[in-house]
């Protein structure tokens, strides 16, 4: 019988940022959701509940940007080969509609024509940087092919006579009129990259901000300059990467690398507020998007802001998570936490009902983490820096202490008192964080599980072979060995420690911790290699993970049964995967996203 199961929740990634570059949030006209990108992704985020998440993942490259069309049934998204995908948002399959190959290169924006009838791109090619058709057939409306280097962002006038503008590292502001559309002039205020124009949604204005910390707002209809808007010599200290209108058109945010976003009173030009993100790089801000009641920005962190205009020093919300690979992860004791890691050693903690997520203090590894082993109140992690280190999981931050390795770790695992780590060239046995044994090998140490009451302790090698210690006098004594047909890179011990699960390539494996007796044969539903596996705490099913990016889930009474979530994580590695209770899994991996489900 097939496996039943739903997506519980998604803390999804966050966009993908690059210093001194824009990028775009995209606004629901409805006003419920919001759309970022990172790798072949597309998230469609609930504004006011960020971790109801929809995931589209059918672009063959990185996407670059997305934008709704105004009806609010399509959605257009862009990648980074020149690609524009048009798709469905009301059926939960999202349809593709059309694909076009607008330009040759990277697509940097998206402007749809209010009537949801024409699409304009711009970006990165060989000759050809803008281009405006009609989304149905494909067919060009006119030329805006006046640029001569990259176009950063294009706006289409949401009302008659319709306007076209294009912002364009040549430093000039491109205004066109139609349709069809063709060339009226150029803007040339700027002296440096344009990265930045909007039109207001009445019409009126459109604004323009650029590396030479200027934002300039000009009439709609004509293109005539109105203003140059300063707050002291100029807008900003630093370059403007992003600008927005409110939804009554009286205001104006402009976001900059000075790690403010500043909003402007469209009629007196001045600045009403001054929002400060932060004083590091990080908190550099290189998009803004006001919905509704809402105002975000993305800083180059990729953290999103929800500003708040009555306390500008302070955002009431900021969404965090990862924009890197994740690593690893553990749950809490009581599994209400997932401590995630990515490859940039940033350790993140989610509560895992809220999705509430915030980042660990103390000072974490200085190379990635490799594996990590929940005991009590505590979080054992190992890291390519070749040390332990330990989470207070109370605290939520790393605590001072720190044990050296003679070589990188692979794995760890701890139980009481006692921790285990396996690394290139040896076994260390820890007792109260002394080492009190170890053991070199002649292999890879993968996996590494101790036993539920502490007495066993089962080893993953490369050797294709799991070793079982005997570790009950606290001495590494190797006591039996089990082979496989390929390196075991995963492997458990069920909690009530009458199984051990072990991975062997691709396919599963089952013994009875009595006399380590295999249980029937291998099986298997993935296609290619498991890098993870996990009991649920009744001991009556496990799950695995792998290259494959799908999920498996075993249970003891059917274990050739084929219960596979295909896809789990679409295109991508999954790198762990725990369970909360007997019905939830999580799973986490290159994707930068953690996944719950229900099963």
């Amino acid at each position: 019988m097939p496996l039943a199961y739903e997506r519980k929740s998604v803390f999804a990634s966050l966009p993908r940022t690059e210093r001194a570059r824009a990028f775009n949030l995209g606004g629901d006209p409805k006003g419920k959701n919001f759309l970022c990108t990172h790798d072949v992704n597309v998230f469609i985020r609930d504004i006011e509940n960020p971790a109801i998440c929809d995931i589209y993942c059918e672009h063959s490259a990185q996407t670059s940007v997305a934008k709704y069309a105004p009806s609010g049934f399509y959605i257009a998204s862009g990648d980074v080969t020149g690609k524009l995908r048009i798709w469905d948002t009301t059926q939960k399959e999202h349809i593709l509609k059309y694909e076009y190959q607008p330009i040759s290169g990277k697509i940097n924006d998206i402007a749809w024509s209010p009537d949801s009838k024409r699409i304009a791109v711009c970006g990165e090619g060989h000759e050809k940087f803008a281009s405006v058709f009609l989304w149905d057939t494909g067919s060009t409306v006119g030329k805006i092919d006046a640029s001569t280097k990259h176009c950063n962002a294009v706006d289409y006038r949401p009302t008659r006579p319709f306007r076209i503008v294009l912002a364009s590292e040549d430093g000039a502001t491109t205004f066109y009129e139609g349709p069809p559309f063709k060339y009226s002039k150029d803007l040339r205020e700027h002296s440096k990259f344009v990265n930045t124009t909007r039109f207001s949604p009445d019409g009126n204005f459109f604004a323009t901000g650029s590396s030479d910390q200027k934002v300039f707002m000009y009439t709609g209809k004509e293109g005539d300059l109105v203003v140059e808007l300063k707050d002291g010599a100029r807008a900003h200290v630093g370059g403007v990467y992003s600008v927005c209108f409110s939804p009554d058109s009286t205001r104006l945010l402009s976001a900059s690398a000075d790690k403010t976003v500043k909003m402007w009173d469209v009629e007196t030009h001045q600045v009403i507020t001054t929002f400060k993100l932060g004083d590091t790089i990080q908190d550099q801000q290189l998009s803004i998007l006001w919905q509704g009641d809402y105002i975000l920005s993305a800083s180059l962190s990729g953290y999103i802001n929800y500003l708040d205009k009555n306390n500008p020093d302070k955002p009431w919300r900021i969404v965090k998570g990862h924009n890197k690979n994740i690593s690893t992860f553990a749950l809490s004791s009581d599994a209400s936490c997932i401590y995630s890691a990515d490859i940039d050693c940033n350790v993140m903690c989610w509560n895992a009902e809220t999705s509430e997520c915030e980042a660990t203090t103390g000072k974490s590894h200085t190379n990635m983490l490799m594996d990590m082993s929940t005991n009590g109140d505590t979080l054992v992690t190992v890291g390519m820096d070749d040390k332990i280190r330990f989470i207070d999981t109370i605290k939520k931050e790393f605590t001072d202490e720190v044990i050296g390795l003679d070589s990188q770790p692979q794995c760890v695992t701890s139980k009481g008192d006692l921790i285990v780590a396996g690394t290139l060239q040896d076994l260390c046995l820890f007792k109260a964080h002394n080492k009190v044994d170890s053991d070199a090998i002649r292999y890879e140490a993968k996996s590494a599980h101790l036993s539920p009451e502490g007495s066993y302790l089962a080893i993953g090698g490369s050797d294709s072979k799991i070793h079982i210690y005997d570790v009950a006098e606290e001495k590494l004594k190797e006591v039996d060995q089990l082979t496989t047909n390929e390196p075991v890179c995963a492997l458990q011990f069920s909690p009530d420690g009458l199984h051990l699960a072990a991975s062997s390539g691709k396919k599963v494996l089952l013994f009875k911790v009595q006399e380590f007796q295999p249980v029937e044969n291998f099986w298997s539903g993935h296609s290619a290699r498991i890098n993870s596996l996990s009991w649920s705490p009744d001991s009556k099913r496990f799950a695995s993970v792998g290259v494959d990016g799908s999920v498996g889930v075993w249970a003891l009474d059917t274990l050739r049964g084929s219960n596979m979530i295909l896809g789990a994580h679409p295109k991508t590695i999954i790198t762990k995967v725990a369970w909360r209770d007997n019905t939830t899994i999580v799973s986490a991996g290159h994707d930068k996203c953690i996944k719950q489900w229900t099963v």
